[in-house]
């Protein structure tokens, strides 16, 4: 792919070190001179030390050919354009980092594909680690709902139990569903009919009423 990426912040960075690891074609706009210096001496793609709001500095960059144009910048307003101008090329993936809420409608009414202040996702992340140090990893959804990944532990008021037998007796709450199973190297959708084992990682679809509940049902009585 031929990737655009606007910013050399620590998101922008990051993300072109995982774009040119992978073989990827990057070309990197960056207003800050250092930030340009230092991106360029350490990864091997094409940087532009230039504001990225001016259609000139895209065009230097092979936006007509670009597969997507990220924007990485810490301002929305910046963002905001950038992704404007690229619409207007007609480039197929526009993605960009949204750091106030309130500018959300915006960029989703351009066709934007969004990701919400990235410091804000790791701190959410860390809080859910420590109110809940027995699952894996989560993805909030809207509406009140989360994915949760966690083991079924040895003893778990659910072991043993099919996931039809686990919620007519209520240790699998209400508001509660299991969409993923791995057991081993091998990952399925579980049925009703499905016994879960200690050991298995489940992915559980929750909502945030009954997240206390889902998970006392997957961990060994204390």
């Amino acid at each position: 792919m031929y990737l655009v990426v606007i910013g050399a912040g620590k998101t922008g960075r990051s993300l072109v070190e995982l774009a040119v690891e992978d073989g990827h074609d990057v070309v990197v706009v960056e207003i800050d001179e250092e930030k340009a210096n230092a991106i360029s001496a350490d990864y091997d793609c094409l940087v532009l030390h230039a504001d990225a709001t001016n259609d000139g500095t895209l065009q230097d960059a092979g936006i007509d050919r670009a597969d997507a144009v990220i924007s990485t910048t810490n301002v929305d307003a910046v963002n905001i354009m950038v992704m404007l101008l690229a619409q207007e090329h007609d480039v197929p993936n526009l993605l960009s980092v949204v750091h106030e809420p309130a500018h959300l409608p915006v960029f989703e009414k351009i066709g934007v594909n969004v990701i919400e202040n990235p410091q804000r996702l790791i701190a959410e992340y860390l809080y859910h680690s420590v109110q809940y140090p027995g699952v894996s990893d989560f993805v909030e959804l809207a509406d009140g709902t989360e994915l949760v990944e966690l083991a079924v532990d040895p003893g778990s008021p659910v072991a043993d139990q099919s996931l039809a037998d686990a919620k007519s007796s209520g240790e699998l709450p209400e508001g509660c569903l299991v969409v993923a199973l791995q057991r081993g190297d091998e990952l399925y959708p579980p049925d009703g009919t499905t016994v879960l084992s200690a050991g298995d990682d489940v992915t559980l679809l929750v909502d945030d009423e009954h997240i206390d509940d889902a998970i006392a049902a997957f961990s060994s009585p204390e």
